[in-house]
């Protein structure tokens, strides 16, 4: 249920988001940048522009906390697949699918934190392409792989995080769910051992 509601939220989100974290000056000379406005005019802040919209504030409302449901559901899950032993054979490659979903569910989160591109955005992008650049000889290339650049000042990574976030982790996502959720089916449910 969290992920249908995440879902469907993020699809009413994406029609008034905008993934452009290019700073931009306003009249009076303070920086702002598009996507930071996008979501001021979602939430109805007082510094949006534009019209706010109706209700936006619910609804990202319900995709935030529908997302933390699903971390922690997906957590969840996972302890009681471990605790019953319902991981040994013959269920050893839906346990590591299952490993691998728990991972891409936290780089949803993730990359749904990069978003809004405030402060807090940029603190953890900051930390993201740092522990990136840390991995010896691949650290520069994975970088630019996830955020578009070795430097936060040089890169525009909301855009990044956008296509991560919107079009790259569903639709992996969605495949190893189909095929995790299919050998459950083909092999049943694990008895507790």
């Amino acid at each position: 249920m969290a992920f249908l509601i995440t879902v469907i939220t993020g699809i009413v989100l994406g029609f008034y988001y905008i993934p452009d974290g290019t700073d931009t000056f306003t009249a009076a000379g303070l920086p702002t940048n598009p996507a930071k406005l996008s979501v001021a005019c979602i939430n109805g802040d007082s510094e949006c522009p534009y019209a706010a919209i109706p209700f936006g504030f619910i609804i990202r409302g319900m995709h935030h906390w529908s997302a933390h449901m699903m971390i922690a559901a997906v957590f969840l899950h996972m302890c009681r697949v471990y605790f019953t032993g319902a991981y040994k054979k013959p269920r050893e490659l839906n346990w590591i699918l299952g490993v691998i979903l728990l991972f891409l569910t936290l780089g949803f989160g993730y990359t749904g934190y990069l978003l809004p591109a405030n402060d807090l955005s940029d603190g953890a992008a900051t930390i993201g392409i740092n522990m990136a650049k840390s991995v010896p000889y691949l650290g520069d290339l994975q970088a630019i792989l996830f955020f578009g650049g070795t430097d936060i000042s040089a890169t525009n990574y909301v855009l990044r995080m956008y296509w991560w976030h919107v079009f790259i982790l569903p639709f992996i996502s969605i495949g190893l769910m189909l095929v995790h959720m299919a050998l459950v089916w083909i092999q049943g449910v694990a008895e507790p051992h």
